[in-house]
């Protein structure tokens, strides 16, 4: 359960750091990630931490303690973080994790408050767990592990892992809502991420020190008092908003001092209505009424308040977009109004287009190619293959065989390792094209450990032997001409390629035989310009396609999904209207760039000649 207050000096708790999302709810970081920030606080309170020390994932992200923010140092956006403890009898203080699979069949966390409220429940062995108290309308049942909507009846699975156990404490608490300010200790380094941290800091001394000034100029009315708001049970950092958001937590409590100065002749905004506070539970974590509080607060900014752009994923603005979130922090504590802007969402489609508008393209055969499931060849005897594309050497140099790193002079490395009778390890080639040489037992050995389709591939040069194929599971690709123009291409009409793969059981050629693939994002829309370049890449990637080499099975980047279908090194533009995600127009040099990526494979003009 929450703690209430503050921990007493001999009192332990469990310390969770958590970030505010875009929709008012705090996330929790990892324990890993939580005890990597407690060693930096015990070292400096006004530090900074640098979260991809801890985790790859988090690289673009530090943490300015002084402020209490996480700052994204590639775009600029800061976000509030808080520190919150939980008795060490709770989930987080045990390392159980419960999670729910999202729409990619990747597993998310809940919030920790929900985690520790569906631990509770399940050690008490309930049946099933109504989180309506906790402003979500969802059932969890512990007998079918699954959560179900109350409203949709949409059902989605959970789980319950263990991990690492998070950091204890023991001792009192800050009361203070953020660091003390102070001068950093040391010689700051001048790389380009100590140059961004060393900027984050400065502008949090700046609110702070605003913040101090703005608590003994403030006033409420001819009373002469002034609202001072201190948090119950976390240790949070100024916000980004205006003075009286700090006003809408409802679990914050009002105290009426007198003011050392004067009356302030500063203009004050009227604080927004707090929200209705419910008994027995934290309600400054909870996310309706965080959410709440947000909300009230973006609305108390007055009309005609220019807004600060910070985020702009596309560097195509005239400020870089983290000394943009900079400047905006530094106007907030001069006093000057700013509005944080959102990020401007993808145009990841274009306009509803009728089946009567939708061309073949000119120059392009048919407007569909199907894959059916193929065998591997068979037939093709290793050592054929490589005897095919290699020369006899007569005079060995000095010099590494780079496959197996054993001297050309010596036998090779894979010596006893192949039984491939009549074959002397000593044995070295090269290859016709390029003239790389190796042992003959190594390139016997590479091919054997590949897609064994008849094509050989230098390991030194990437250079192709015969026609090289790929492990893409079964499914079609359609083409056609839209009647829409693509930014950066206003005389021409668009080529929007549409490809399909269903789920399937994995093949010999694929990384787990006869295990279940899944196939996440399907259909995915690609997009290419109508004119002379883009239908030569469009004829080019149908030969990929029936070569098998757009798609592979393997480990998803984005999400971490193993056993799923993934893009194979043959780059596509999925975002119509836009770039923000770097993967759409308008891109002057994409063309070219994806004409590189396809002759990687050996898919070239020479290919359309078959």
């Amino acid at each position: 359960m929450l703690s209430v207050g503050y921990p007493s000096q001999n009192l332990a708790r469990v310390v969770v750091w958590e970030w505010l999302n875009e929709h008012g709810r705090w996330r929790p970081y990892s324990a890993a990630v939580c005890h990597h920030i407690e060693n930096v606080l015990k070292g400096d309170p006004r530090g900074t931490v640098v979260l991809g020390q801890v985790d790859p994932q988090l690289a673009p992200y530090i943490i300015d303690l002084q402020s209490m923010h996480q700052f994204r140092q590639d775009t600029g956006t800061m976000r509030p973080v808080q520190r919150n403890f939980y008795d060490p009898s709770s989930a987080p203080g045990k390392g159980v994790v419960w999670e729910w699979e999202n729409d990619t069949g990747s597993w998310t966390p809940y919030d920790m408050e929900i985690c520790v409220t569906i631990q509770n429940a399940y050690e008490k062995q309930h049946p099933w767990l109504d989180l309506t108290s906790l402003g979500f309308c969802y059932l969890i049942d512990f007998n079918s592990m699954a959560q179900t909507n109350r409203q949709s009846q949409r059902k989605r699975r959970l789980r319950r892992r263990m991990d690492l156990a998070y950091p204890l404490t023991m001792g009192s608490i800050p009361k203070s809502q953020s660091w003390p300010v102070g001068p950093s200790l040391g010689q700051p380094c001048s790389c380009q991420q100590c140059i961004l941290v060393n900027s984050t800091r400065a502008a949090s001394n700046a609110i702070l020190a605003s913040q101090r000034r703005k608590v003994y100029a403030g006033t409420n009315g001819a009373s002469g008092t002034l609202t001072i708001v201190r948090q119950s049970n976390t240790f949070a950092g100024t916000t980004l908003w205006s003075a009286a958001s700090s006003v809408s937590s409802s679990s914050a409590k009002p105290e009426q001092v007198q003011p050392p100065g004067a009356l302030s002749t500063f203009p004050r905004l009227p604080p927004p209505p707090a929200p209705t506070a419910v008994s027995g539970q934290n309600n400054l974590n909870r996310p309706g009424t965080q959410r709440t509080a947000i909300v009230s607060t973006r609305g108390s900014i007055p009309p005609g308040v220019p807004a600060l752009p910070v985020k702009n994923l596309t560097g195509s603005g005239p400020v870089h977009p983290a000394l943009a979130g900079m400047t905006g922090i530094l106007m907030c504590a001069a006093g000057l109004p700013v509005c944080l802007t959102r990020a401007p969402k993808p145009i990841l489609h274009p306009p509803p287009v009728n089946k009567s508008d939708l061309k073949p393209v000119p120059g392009v055969n048919g407007i569909r190619r199907k894959m059916k499931k193929k065998q591997l060849r068979k037939g093709k005897n290793p050592e054929d293959v490589v005897r095919r594309y290699m020369e006899k050497v007569k005079v060995i140099p000095d010099e590494d065989c780079t496959i197996c790193m054993e001297r050309l002079a010596t036998a090779s490395g894979y010596d006893g390792v192949l039984g491939h009778k009549g074959v002397k390890p000593e044995l070295v080639g090269k290859l016709g094209k390029c003239g790389h040489m190796f042992h003959f037992l190594c390139l016997v050995a590479m091919y054997s450990n590949g897609n064994k389709d008849g094509s050989l591939q230098c390991p030194t040069c990437k250079a192709i032997y015969g026609e090289k194929t790929g492990t893409q599971p079964p499914g079609k690709m359609e083409f056609h001409v839209i009647p829409h123009c693509l930014p950066g291409y206003p005389e021409c009409k668009t080529i929007r390629i549409v490809y399909d793969i269903p789920t399937g059981i994995q093949g010999p050629e694929h990384p787990n035989p006869g295990k279940k693939f899944s196939a996440r994002g399907f259909p995915r829309h690609c997009y290419l310009p109508d004119n002379e370049k883009g239908r030569k890449v469009l004829k080019l990637l149908i030969v990929a396609w029936d070569r098998r080499l757009i798609f592979t099975i393997g480990t998803s980047n984005t999400t971490g999904e193993s056993d799923t279908v993934v893009w194979n090194e043959i780059h596509h533009k999925t975002e119509f209207g836009s770039n923000l995600t770097g993967h759409g127009y308008p891109d002057p040099n994409y063309l070219d760039n994806v004409l590189t990526e396809l002759s990687a494979q050996g898919v070239t003009e020479e290919s359309l000649k078959d």
